[in-house]
């Protein structure tokens, strides 16, 4: 899409016809981000996450709302060309809600991560939105910290994820998240979900049983006007759950193979989530798309239900 010409504004920010008509009816719409099969999913597993997500929202009643940057545009709805831009080319570059001013002035393809996508969400009106799972705090003598959990404590939407990815430390990422304000709220469940895993030691305050429930959250929350995110911890579906003590493993060895490689910066997670995948025989790639799929339904229906008068 070309931007307005000279002499006018420049359009820096988008959202979709469909989903701008559907925000303004209060119809359901569910974010998505696009870093996850611009970078976290291998090709053409990418592909079938866009389906699989995509279809069960839509299977909901909802509508997906991917988001991105393409052609220095702020982009919140994309279409399937769009999408197969960033699944195909290799070309896509991770872009946190830091990094938003630079794609748009550089016209770089960006694609989203939470922290990203729930801003571009937030600013588009959509309170729901869905992904894998968070980034948080890596462990280490000077752990490095997602900036996903800072946009959590500042940006008002309910975002459904399997808790914190496997590759951080699950507790001082929880603590982490209680500093900063953020609720973790179990789904089902009352121990923190651990992306592939089913769980953690870390006990959940918080907890609802169903899409109405979790949607009352949401209105209480815009009742009180607070600004922080609420997470809804939905654990990976028990048939594709892995060992927690398998992945540990898994990880340390992914983790070793990182050092040697000298990766380092935003090519860890992607890199840490390939290498798991080849340490685990693929079992956690299948897992993944499993849970993505799982919260993109679980998302719909608490934005349907929240859509209900």
């Amino acid at each position: 899409m070309a931007r307005i010409g000279a002499g006018a504004r420049v359009v820096t920010f988008l959202v979709a016809d469909e989903i701008a008509l559907a925000v303004a009816a209060n119809r359901p719409v569910v974010a998505l981000e696009t870093s996850m099969i611009g970078q976290g999913l291998p090709h053409p597993r990418n592909l079938e996450c866009i389906e699989r997500m995509a279809g069960a929202i839509r299977d909901a009643e909802a509508l997906p709302a991917w988001t991105g940057v393409v052609d220095g545009i702020v982009r919140v709805g994309l279409d399937d060309h769009e999408l197969r831009r960033f699944a195909e080319s290799g070309e896509a570059t991770k872009v946190a809600r830091r990094d938003l001013a630079m794609a748009v002035a550089t016209g770089v393809l960006g694609a989203t991560t939470v922290s990203a996508t729930i801003w571009c969400a937030n600013r588009a009106g959509i309170a729901i939105g869905a992904t894998g799972g968070i980034g948080g705090v890596h462990p280490g003598e000077r752990p490095d910290v997602s900036a996903d959990l800072l946009e959590l404590a500042r940006t008002p939407v309910l975002l459904v994820s399997s808790g914190p990815k496997s590759i951080v430390d699950a507790a001082a990422t929880a603590e982490k998240l209680e500093e900063l304000s953020v609720p973790l709220v179990g789904y089902g469940v009352d121990r923190l979900p651990f992306f592939l895993a089913r769980e953690t030691a870390v006990d959940l305050e918080h907890r609802v049983d169903t899409p109405t429930e979790a949607a009352a959250l949401v209105r209480a929350q815009r009742s009180l006007g607070t600004q922080n995110a609420i997470l809804l911890c939905n654990p990976v579906p028990a048939a594709s759950a892995m060992d927690p003590d398998e992945v540990l493993a898994a990880i340390r060895r992914a983790e070793t193979r990182m050092g040697a490689e000298g990766v380092e910066g935003k090519a860890v997670t992607p890199f840490l989530l390939s290498a798991l995948a080849e340490e685990t025989g693929g079992r956690s790639l299948e897992a993944n798309l499993d849970l993505l799929e799982a919260n993109a339904r679980l998302a719909a229906e608490v934005a349907v239900a929240l859509g209900r008068r």
